[in-house]
């Protein structure tokens, strides 16, 4: 009786979580993988079935490539900035020669994760203004005026714009996990390299990269799983435009269910970006090889 007790205890624990996930995400999913099959409003209790028809409408969507391009643009250089180069500031701000003042650098990278993304983006509505705004001001400082344009009214640009804003925000959270990895790495390591006469570049190779490789895998997948969601910085700063040029899937559904009022395809949409969604993460994960013995 007592042995039935205990193996009972650590089904209790996990049942809030489990009933947490069923409520609001697998019941949702099933029900919008449902709705992908119907053609209906967003305040109709009717719903009409239509089949596949959803997918043959995606299928020759001209929005859709154009969406799937920018977040995959989005991603690749996500996971550079965000990854690569946050892996670098978090390695300097743990060198012993910039402890002291690493506690400042911290927060002042930090301090744009806990700005909100409305304010953020007004802010480089002002930085990308192509009349008074700082980098077109600056550009001109250090005469590169035949540089200077409407950053967010081009349509070769406005992504590039939408992306560095994500950027300049989300670099320094990622930088703060991989700098709690890179404190676990015993000090040890790093004493027998200086003994050895090794570099911080051969160290940052040799030592970090290998030691934080976890870390590494779990803020890609954070990175390009966000890219694939992204919404908030596009839909605020350019609303998909000038014409559909910044676009993103999650934008689109957006545009398709709740400005057009045709949920259903809206649902299609979703089941899209889900699927996506998931292969690239079970493909990073085959690829990583994360949590297994080498």
């Amino acid at each position: 009786m007592l042995r039935k007790k205990i193996r009972i205890i650590p089904i209790l624990f996990l049942l809030p979580s489990i009933l947490f996930l069923v409520t609001f995400v697998y019941i949702p999913l099933v029900q919008n993988f449902y709705n992908s099959f119907f053609d209906f409003s967003v305040f109709s209790p009717e719903k009409t079935f239509v089949g596949l028809e959803n997918f043959k409408v995606l299928l020759s969507d001209k929005v859709v490539p154009v969406a799937l391009i920018n977040v995959f643009l989005y991603a690749i250089i996500s996971v550079a900035l965000q990854v690569g180069f946050a892996l670098v500031l978090a390695y300097i701000l743990e060198n012993k020669f910039f402890r002291k003042v690493a506690p400042f650098f911290r927060v002042v990278y930090f301090m744009p994760v806990m700005i909100s993304i409305s304010v953020i983006a007004l802010l480089f509505g002002f930085v990308y203004n192509p009349q008074m705004g700082l980098l077109n001001s600056f550009l001109e400082l250090i005469g590169l005026e035949s540089v200077a344009k409407a950053w967010l009214g081009n349509a070769d640009t406005a992504i590039y714009a939408v992306i560095a804003m994500s950027q300049w925000q989300s670099i320094g959270f990622i930088m703060m996990l991989f700098i709690v990895a890179i404190q676990k790495i015993p000090n040890e390591l790093y004493e027998a390299a200086d003994i050895d006469g090794a570099g911080n570049i051969r160290k940052f190779f040799s030592i970090t990269v290998p030691n934080v490789k976890e870390a590494i895998f779990v803020n890609t997948l954070i990175t390009v799983t966000g890219s694939m969601l992204v919404f908030n910085e596009p839909y605020i700063l350019t609303n998909g435009g000038p014409g559909y040029s910044s676009i993103t899937m999650s934008v689109h559904m957006y545009q398709q269910g709740f400005v057009k009022d045709n949920m259903g395809y809206a649902s299609t949409l979703a089941v899209m970006i889900f699927i996506l969604t998931a292969v690239l993460a079970l493909i990073q994960i085959r690829i990583s090889r994360t949590g297994k013995d080498d």
